[in-house]
């Protein structure tokens, strides 16, 4: 029997070593984490609002969209993949919803955050978190929902309080979420290398989870080493591959305004990107329902019809 995507994910929860997770947007990104020999992957919010809409990560992407884009994704790879489950979409009764779907997606894990609705993104000015109790629900709920589902899905509680309120607020939730439950604690946008220390010391039976926001965030980026003695089990790169594709398509298009195409390098070849995409594995599979009808095309590994 094959291992759920939860079991997966909590058997690298339980290995030795901090463990690093970068976060896709789409299909095709997933598929490159899988392929560059990554463990699990984080889904982000942010560049999946980006990518899907367009548009900042500020509450205006749905819930139906995030799973849309997530069932996608989950689809493309095998490895387990970690929702960004925003503020859980409303209530407590709103976040055990959301708890069932991710678990019908097919998620390994989600994480939820304290932020009001319509919510900010991690980092950017204007977060405001919901009042202590209601906070502590939504993790009770999100259990509730997974034992009512016979589910064994990792529940990640994030507390945006640090930036919202104070480091003591985020502290003190932070373990509230450990007494109700939580596999994985989170505080977003932890400010120096010595809170994430203090973080890390509380709770200390349930795995942490730094938020290293790239290119200018409020949080140190510690090497792994730096991540593991501080105490951290996994490590989410949210916007490294969302970063350097938009800076990709910068450079391209002004290559090609320029009259140029992108330098050598700098762009896969074609047989490169087939390979990427999977049509080399699509023309193996492809073999096995040949009929006698069929030829086998072996310049290219693809089928012609005899009749053609």
């Amino acid at each position: 029997m094959a291992e759920s995507p939860a079991k997966a994910l909590r058997r690298i929860l339980d290995s030795p070593g901090v463990h690093l997770g970068p976060a896709c947007f789409d299909a095709l990104s997933a598929k490159l984490v899988e392929r560059a020999g990554f463990d699990y992957c984080f889904t982000s919010g942010f560049s999946i609002s980006a990518a899907r809409l367009g548009l900042p990560d500020v509450g205006l992407i749905s819930f139906g969209e995030m799973m849309d884009q997530g069932r996608q994704i989950i689809q493309a790879v095998s490895i387990p993949i970690i929702a960004d489950g925003d503020n859980g979409y409303g209530n407590a009764m709103n976040v055990k919803r959301t708890i069932r779907e991710a678990i019908r997606a097919g998620y390994a894990g989600i994480f939820l955050e304290d932020q009001v609705s319509p919510k900010a993104c991690g980092h950017t000015r204007g977060r405001k978190v919901v009042p202590r109790d209601e906070a502590v629900m939504r993790i009770k709920a999100a259990i509730d929902a997974r034992k009512e589902s016979g589910s064994d899905i990792v529940i990640i509680a994030r507390t945006d309080s640090r930036q919202a309120v104070s480091f003591d607020e985020s502290l003190w939730r932070s373990q509230a979420f450990a007494n109700v439950g939580a596999d994985v604690l989170l505080i977003d946008a932890l400010a120096s290398r010595e809170e994430m220390k203090a973080f890390c010391e509380i709770a200390p039976s349930v795995p942490k989870m730094a938020n290293l926001l790239e290119g200018g965030g409020k949080t140190p980026i510690l090497n792994p080493t730096e991540l593991e003695d501080v105490g951290f089990k996994i490590a989410a790169y949210p916007l490294s591959l969302m970063g350097v594709s938009i800076r990709a398509m910068q450079n391209a298009l002004t290559a090609i305004k320029g009259g140029q195409i992108p330098s050598h390098g700098s762009i896969p070849t074609f047989e490169e990107i087939k390979e990427i995409v999977g049509f080399n594995s699509y023309y193996e599979e492809e073999k096995r329902y040949a009929t006698s009808t069929d030829q086998v095309s072996l310049q290219n590994g693809t089928f012609k019809s005899g009749k053609e």
